[in-house]
């Protein structure tokens, strides 16, 4: 194992959560989770945007972007893992079968037993993550946002279904075909605005684009709809 995933995985597992030695057992199987929060709703981004998923948030995320829109995840100490099944429960409840799991980063945490029991529940399983650490789990798709502070480790760009690269200024253009180039040709590749930057910079995207096509264009959808 990586020895950063070692790190990060003991000190979320012993020294945040203070967890008992049943609870370590019970966390280190992927039976408990840092639950942030868990919703119904439609994919406002990438390649399933405008589809009906229920998102689970796990807490913790030591990657750190500064236009993070979900910086109250980031503190896994605020969010004290919850049981795996009953996540999978709640999410029986609604009537899509699809299921988006994303963070903070979640592949801190060993996502094995939640696949497990989304696939035995017949769910299409979505994972939405920077790939700085393994992948743990059985994923229909996954959405590989890369970092250029803490890019992804070993064959993670070989697995990626989809490539989303946030455009927040000129420089990310470089970095986003510099990741393209690491992906499978059958990858989906986006480029999407950085919200706060949205109209300074999407005319520029949009001219991107159109003068590279094997770009598509990624809005945050649910922003303009106002919904979670």
């Amino acid at each position: 194992m990586p020895t950063r995933i070692l790190i990060i995985n003991l000190y979320f597992c012993i020294k945040i959560f203070k967890l008992t030695e049943k609870e370590k057992i019970l966390f280190e199987q992927g039976k408990l989770l840092p639950l942030v929060e868990e919703f119904y709703t439609l994919q406002g981004e990438g390649f399933h945007t405008g589809k009906a998923a229920y998102f689970i948030r796990l807490g913790g995320c030591d990657v750190g972007c500064e236009w993070c829109d979900t910086k109250f995840s980031w503190n896994a100490d605020l969010h004290q893992p919850a049981k795996t099944d009953d996540i999978v429960n709640n999410a029986l409840k609604y009537k899509s079968k699809a299921v988006v799991v994303t963070g903070g980063e979640p592949t801190h945490y060993n996502l094995t037993y939640l696949c497990n029991q989304l696939k035995k529940n017949k769910f299409e399983t979505y994972i939405e993550t920077s790939g700085a650490y393994k992948i743990t789990g059985i994923w229909d798709w996954i959405c590989l946002s890369p970092k250029k502070h803490l890019p992804p480790i070993d064959n993670t760009f070989l697995k990626a279904h989809e490539l989303k690269i946030i455009i927040q200024n000129e420089n990310d253009f470089l970095w986003a075909e510099e990741c393209a180039k690491k992906v499978e040709k059958k990858c989906y590749l986006y480029l999407q605005p950085e919200w706060s930057r949205y109209n300074s910079i999407i005319n520029e995207i949009i001219n991107y684009i159109k003068n590279d096509p094997k770009w598509r264009i990624s809005l945050q959808s649910h922003k303009f709809m106002h919904i979670p």
